[in-house]
């Protein structure tokens, strides 16, 4: 089967997941073959290949597929394909959708989350201007296309509000701008779980004065 050459204009974009994808691994923010990241082109969708480890993802490997989800070119893309696909369709600003299955959030949906509109209270003020609110999706296999309508749907309710949900028993999708913000996003509410998983006794949520504060001064919505 033949596939049409690579743009070269698509290079930056597939150098950036790979280096996204190697700084995760290396810091222990995914493992084995688990996670997946996609980049909306003005000719379809970048996204990595299934079962990859982001570890060691390769340019020309990563998935290219037209507007319909059909490969051109590279490996087959993940699974998750579908849900990514959603995400950009509800969100249009959106360049960049990031899934992982970090410990420390998937350890806090087996333990309980906050609530199942917020997985964690508002407690550091950079989770809140950087990450917001991210509520709980009921699990379901991966690769469900319920999961791909239900994200879709909250995206439409939230507007701008929405940067990332929290999929039981599996780990964050986040979105964002470009592969470096969605990383940064991605971080941010992985080191949130950590702290609200290891303080004893549980920090107190900012204050309602203080969660204004931060809309005032810095566009943050909670």
């Amino acid at each position: 089967m033949s596939h049409p050459t690579i743009p070269a204009d698509q290079m930056p974009w597939r150098q950036d997941i790979c280096r996204v994808g190697r700084s995760l691994f290396e810091r222990g923010l995914v493992h084995s073959t688990a996670g997946n990241i996609s980049v909306k082109l003005d000719t379809g969708y970048l996204i990595t290949p299934t079962d990859a480890c982001l570890g060691f993802l390769q340019p020309d490997e990563l998935a290219w597929v037209d507007e319909q989800g059909q490969t051109l070119a590279g490996q087959r893309p993940s699974k998750t394909l579908a849900l990514h696909r959603r995400i950009y369709t509800a969100s249009p600003q959106t360049r960049c959708v990031l899934h992982t299955h970090s410990t420390h959030l998937v350890a806090l949906t087996l333990q309980g989350v906050f609530s199942a509109d917020a997985i964690l209270p508002p407690i550091t003020p950079y989770q809140v201007m950087k990450v917001g609110r991210v509520p709980l999706l009921a699990y379901r296999r991966p690769g469900d296309p319920e999961v791909a309508d239900r994200v879709h749907a909250l995206i439409a309710d939230s507007g701008k509000a929405l940067r990332a949900v929290m999929l039981d028993r599996l780990g964050p999708v986040v979105w964002s701008g470009s592969p470096d913000q969605a990383m940064a996003a991605l971080e941010e509410l992985e080191e949130t779980a950590r702290l609200w998983l290891t303080c004893q006794p549980k920090p107190s949520p900012l204050s309602e004065d203080q969660l204004q504060e931060l809309q005032r001064s810095f566009g943050a919505i909670w």
